[in-house]
Parts: C-alpha cells; sequence; structure tokens
C-alpha cells in the first residue's frame, strides 16, 4: 500500500505512476481525494515478483521530497488481500445528508448509527458547492453522499434511528441501496398542493368563497389521513358552489412556487427525465403549472364550471391515492421503464400509495404521519435537494440545468 498526502499540485499522480509503470507495477486498487488545497491518494499494488525494489523506492521517495509531500509504504499479506477480495459481494448502500449546514454532529449522529448497524464507510463524497461563509444561511445547501458496505442487523432501527437524528438535528438522511436503478431514474411525478407550489389551492378558492375556515379545516384533516380523502374532497367542492370563474386565473397567476421547484425541473429536462404531476387538486392550476414549468403530463380534477359558476361538483373520478399510485405504474409502462426508474415526490397522506410504489418514494415538507410511513422524506431543504438523491453534484447541476 503506497500512501501520499501534502499539498495538491499538478501532475503528482503523472509522476508517481510513471515511476511505478517504469517497474512494471500492477495497479490492484487507488482512490484519491481533494480537501480544501490537500491531496490524499491511495494505491494498492502489485511488486513484480523476484525483483529488486529499492531503486524504486528510492526514486518514490526523493520525488516526495522534491515536493514536499508525505509518502509512506505499508506491506499487504496475501491473507489480507484474499479477505478485502472477498469483500467485494457484500451489499452497498448510498447515504445522503441534507441540511442548510451540515455539522460535525450530523456526522456524528449518522455514523454512529451505521456503524452500530454493522455497516462500515466506503466513500464521502461532498455534492453541493464550496460554501460562502457571507452566504445567508436560510438560502443555503449542503449535502454529503456516504457510501456504505454490509448488511444492516435491522433496518427497521436502522430506519427509526435516521428519523431521530433528523426530527432532532433538523437534518434529512436519505438511505438507498445502490443498486442500478439508482442512478438510472427516468420519470418523476410530483404532487401539485404544499409541494409544487406552497399553497392549497382549494383552500385559497374557498377564501375567495367566503369559506375559507370550514375548508382549510377538512383539508387538514385530510391531509394528516384522519378523514377519507375522496369524501373530504366533495365537502370542500361543494362549499365553492357560486364561486366565479374568473377567480382561478387571478389565484394560478400568483401561485408561490416552492423553493428549489424550478431549479430541480430545469435540470431534470436537461438530463432527459419526464415528469408529471399527480394532484388531489385542480386540473386548472396543473395545467398553468405544467405550461410555467415546461411538465410533461398532468392528472388532476376537473372542476365543474357552468355558466362562468362553480357548480360544487367535480367532473368524472376523482384523483385519490389509489389513483395517483395507478397513474405512476400507468405512467411507467407508457414510458417503457421499469418502476424502480420512477420517482414520486408528496406531501400527504393521498401520496403514501404512489411513494410506496416508486422506485424512490420522497416526502417533502410531509406531515407527520407521511414522514414516518415514507421510506424517504426532506424537510430542511427546497425541491432541488431531489437532485442530491438521485447523486447529483452541484457542478453538474449549472452545467445542464440551463441547456
Amino acid at each position: 500500500m503506497l500512501k501520499v498526502s501534502g499539498q495538491d499540485q499538478i501532475g503528482l499522480t503523472a509522476i508517481l505512476s510513471q515511476i511505478l509503470a517504469d517497474s512494471k507495477v500492477t495497479l490492484l486498487d487507488i482512490g484519491q481525494s481533494v480537501i480544501h488545497d490537500q491531496v490524499s491518494l491511495g494505491m494498492l499494488v502489485q511488486l513484480p515478483e523476484g525483483a529488486d525494489n529499492a531503486d524504486l523506492l528510492k526514486e518514490l521517495l526523493y520525488q516526495a521530497h522534491q515536493r514536499n509531500i508525505h509518502l509512506r509504504f505499508t506491506a499487504v499479506s496475501d491473507e489480507s488481500y484474499a479477505d478485502w477480495v472477498a469483500q467485494q459481494g457484500k451489499d452497498r448502500f448510498v447515504l445522503t445528508l441534507l441540511a442548510r449546514r451540515i455539522s460535525a454532529e450530523h456526522l456524528a449522529h449518522v455514523s454512529r448509527a451505521v456503524s452500530e448497524q454493522g455497516l462500515n464507510i466506503q466513500y464521502i463524497t461532498r455534492l453541493t458547492g464550496r460554501v460562502s461563509q457571507s452566504v445567508d444561511l436560510k438560502n443555503d445547501k449542503a449535502c454529503i453522499e456516504l457510501t456504505l458496505r454490509g448488511k444492516p442487523q435491522s433496518m427497521d432501527e436502522l430506519r427509526k434511528r435516521f428519523l431521530k437524528i433528523s426530527s432532532e438535528l433538523d437534518v434529512d438522511v436519505g438511505f438507498q441501496a445502490d443498486t442500478v436503478y439508482l442512478r438510472n431514474r427516468r420519470l418523476v411525478c410530483f404532487d401539485m398542493d404544499s409541494t409544487l407550489i406552497e399553497a392549497e389551492v382549494i383552500d385559497e378558492l374557498a377564501k375567495a368563497a367566503g369559506v375559507g375556515e370550514q375548508v382549510a379545516q377538512i383539508t387538514n384533516e385530510a391531509m394528516e389521513g384522519r378523514l377519507d380523502f375522496q369524501q373530504s374532497f366533495r365537502q370542500r367542492v361543494a362549499l365553492l358552489k357560486g364561486l366565479d370563474e374568473s377567480v382561478l386565473a387571478d389565484i394560478a397567476q400568483n401561485l408561490p412556487i416552492t423553493e428549489g421547484a424550478e431549479r430541480l425541473i430545469r435540470t431534470l429536462k436537461a438530463n432527459g427525465y419526464k415528469t408529471a404531476i399527480l394532484s388531489g387538486g385542480f386540473s386548472y392550476f396543473g395545467k398553468y403549472l405544467q405550461d410555467k414549468l415546461s411538465i410533461d403530463y398532468v392528472f388532476a380534477n376537473e372542476l365543474h364550471i357552468v355558466d362562468g359558476v362553480v357548480t360544487g361538483e367535480v367532473r368524472g373520478d376523482i384523483v385519490d391515492g389509489a389513483m395517483k399510485a395507478t397513474l405512476l405504474k400507468r405512467l411507467a409502462q407508457q414510458e417503457g421503464i421499469q418502476l424502480e426508474q420512477t420517482i414520486a415526490v408528496g406531501d400527504g397522506a393521498n401520496d403514501l400509495p404512489m411513494l410506496s410504489e416508486a422506485g424512490l418514494g420522497i416526502a417533502f415538507r410531509a406531515k407527520s404521519i407521511v414522514k414516518e410511513n415514507a421510506k424517504h422524506s426532506i424537510s430542511t431543504l427546497g425541491l432541488d435537494g431531489v437532485l442530491y438523491f438521485l447523486g447529483f453534484r452541484d457542478q453538474d447541476i449549472h452545467s445542464e440545468a440551463f441547456l
């Protein structure tokens, strides 16, 4: 094992590898990282059998001295090497840590949780850009990705631990099996209200109709899962009877787009993803967002309007939780992809069916019942936090999102 550390400098790897090449050395493994301006390079090499390697080692040490770097050699036994090779069949997982700023406390709690479950950290990578000390914390974002090897002793216990860490330390923890699908998702389905937009449209319509408090109370109970969605939805729509159609346009033009939504969708589109809105809200507003954000598909409820006045009824079948899951599967089939390649993002109890069906289901700034039952959640960052769950780096996002 050859380990190099010190001031990062151009050409260092080229010089050292050429010295090894001149001595016919076989390269078995290699890893390099740069933190701030310090490089750490490791090479696992096999020296030619029977050769006198004294000149090789002297040349390596001379070059290290010339460049003011530290170089260390460690012998690796055949038994140790064989054990290392045997571990390549172990399960691998990716842990994504998201917060406005990541602290040592965050990493300490998460790394302790995985080690107690028998998982070993292999790599740690920063996905977000370099942090300026002058950046406003409110708009900041930080993400590191850990690659883990091993098999958790209890996936349920590990997940509970992550939920506890998230709630106590204001950090999001994503934990996924590192499979071929991890970086090969192709379809992202979004809830609309309180996900793509920071509002519940039906509540805004209700305020305009003078029944805001009544509808907001029903909406809250439905999203928490305490009321049947279809029944509660019809109740709320009935209270809108008599509302003038012109109100819809005013509300649509003032919809507050969720932080990070535009950045997320631009990046997804630039990288060939298909996007969809699967909403228990209204198609009028879904189509407005479709045009504004360039979304591929929209499925939502059609508010019945006659002579410019809301009738208090809905046309056709209601898009509830079960329908969202069905639509997700239908779109996957239509796009010719596996369910493992789909992503679903939502905040309410009626989103849980599609979150559980998708290859990656994310509860976004969700109600407590949704966070407890979804496999992944984002509460600390904006909607573009989804990109880090897909392994995007900020440098990829900046270069691709504006094509």
